[in-house]
């Protein structure tokens, strides 16, 4: 597919069409990625997307306890009210 190179300003950018944007769910940001002589526009993935299941997953495998204590022995919390 053949696009133009157009005036943006000081700079120069490329239109996408609404087919395009709408087929590979492009909103308002791509992942520009340069490799082997060419230019790779990917969609910007949403990041934490599928956080919810995996964490469902952690804790339904008893994964998810904390590593540390969220309170130390020697933490006075009282200094803070």
């Amino acid at each position: 597919m053949d696009v133009s190179v157009i005036a943006i300003g000081n700079s120069k950018g490329i239109r996408l069409s609404k087919t395009l944007l709408e087929k590979y769910n492009i909103t308002d940001k791509v992942e520009l990625i340069l490799e082997k002589g060419y230019i790779i526009l990917k969609p910007k993935s949403k990041p934490r997307t599928g956080w919810d299941k995996s964490f469902k997953k952690m804790h339904e495998n008893s994964d998810d306890k904390l590593l540390i204590d969220d309170v130390f022995e020697d933490e006075n919390l009282e200094e803070w009210i």
